[in-house]
C-alpha cells in the first residue's frame, strides 16, 4: 500500500512539473526560484525538478510526432 501511494505522489509531481513547463513554453511565465528559498542547494533541486518537467514535455512531443495517425501539429 505504501509503495503504491509513493508512486502515485511521484507521478503527480512529474505531471505538475510538466504542466509548469507547458505554461512556461506557451505563456513565458516561469517559476521564480529566488522567491521560494534563499538556499542555493534548494534552488538547485527546484531547478532539477522543473527541468524534469521540460524533459517530460519533450519526450511527450516526440512520442506524439511518431503517431501522425492520431496527432497533428497546428501551424
Amino acid at each position: 500500500m505504501a509503495l503504491g501511494k509513493l508512486v502515485h505522489i511521484g507521478v503527480d509531481l512529474v505531471l505538475f512539473s510538466t504542466a509548469l513547463a507547458g505554461i512556461r513554453r506557451s505563456t513565458g511565465f516561469k517559476v521564480k526560484t529566488e522567491g521560494i528559498t534563499d538556499s542555493e542547494d534548494m534552488r538547485g533541486y527546484i531547478q532539477k525538478y522543473l527541468n524534469l518537467g521540460e524533459k517530460t514535455l519533450d519526450v511527450a512531443a516526440v512520442q506524439m510526432s511518431s503517431w501522425p495517425k492520431y496527432f497533428t501539429r497546428e501551424h
